[in-house]
């Protein structure tokens, strides 16, 4: 569903509306990360405070010492009060952490502890919801800030795909070579969307889609031309990809290119994959 745009925000006379900065980022992500600490998904993890038991710890023990270890950074714990002075990296860290964290309680058989206010002591929680949840709440805010951004469904960092190429990067496809094929154009994607990716490492994810292509060649003869074939590889073997001689092009703005060629062998292998499957089911 798509989330609703309030007026200001809709016609463009809110500042923050649209492109957060990081201080308004933090404000928003504070109020995210305490709504579901409030609800209980992450007592599970970090435990909670009773008027008559004190702190009782979670799965985590010593979460500090925990963060400590996991993020190799210091200072970080408590959330609240520490993350106006987190860096953009400490946040984004942050955020991934929880995510591992997260877990949603089942209000069925919880323990009520009316005595003080106390609250809700849950037994039992669920993962995978908590973690759904959590990432819809979080995406509302990482979609508008800085370049924008999302939190995979594996709990990672992206950067938000170029306009228009969200729909080819959710396509699945067709049953296919899953070592050769499918793990290979994953791990592109993973390594050409991921949080701060260099321009070596979209190198590196254009010469896995090629790769591919390079896997899948015996077969392309049947489905594609033999000029077509060749001019899919024209590209990668002369603008610096693959090899390195003195007859290749490496002077072109590479932050502009390398999407472009990165999507376009995307399409690619989706298109001739689905056509080799046809192919092989019916023969034409």
């Amino acid at each position: 569903m798509v989330e609703r745009e309030y007026y200001s925000i809709r016609t463009g006379k809110n500042p923050t509306g649209k492109r957060l900065d990081l201080s308004f980022f933090k404000r928003l992500f504070i109020t995210v990360y305490n709504d579901f600490d409030g609800k209980g998904y992450f007592q599970e993890a970090f435990g909670y405070s009773c008027v008559d038991q004190g702190y009782v710890p979670g799965k985590l023990g010593n979460i500090e010492a925990h963060i400590l270890r996991k993020l190799r950074k210091a200072d970080l714990w408590p959330i609240t009060p520490k993350c106006w002075a987190y860096k953009e990296e400490d946040l984004f860290d942050i955020i991934e952490f929880l995510f591992d964290q997260v877990s949603k309680p089942e209000t069925t058989g919880a323990y009520y502890h009316s005595y003080g206010d106390c609250g809700y002591h849950y037994k039992q929680f669920y993962k995978k919801p908590g973690q759904s949840e959590f990432r819809a709440e979080i995406n509302q805010l990482l979609r508008d800030y800085g370049d924008g951004y999302e939190l995979s469904a594996e709990g990672i960092i992206l950067n938000l795909p170029e306009a228009g190429m969200a729909p080819l990067l959710e396509t699945q496809l067709p049953n296919c070579d899953p070592e050769n094929i499918k793990a290979r154009v994953d791990n592109a994607i993973l390594k050409f969307r991921r949080y701060r990716s260099s321009i070596e490492e979209r190198h590196e994810a254009v010469r896995e889609l090629v790769d591919v292509l390079e896997f899948l060649r015996p077969k392309l003869k049947d489905v594609i031309t033999k000029k077509d074939e060749s001019d899919l590889f024209n590209i990668i073997n002369n603008f610096g990809i693959r090899h390195h001689n003195l007859k290749q092009q490496t002077d072109y703005d590479q932050s502009v290119w390398l999407p472009w060629m990165f999507y376009f062998y995307l399409a690619t292998i989706h298109a001739v994959t689905g056509l080799i499957e046809k192919k092989e089911k019916t023969g034409s």
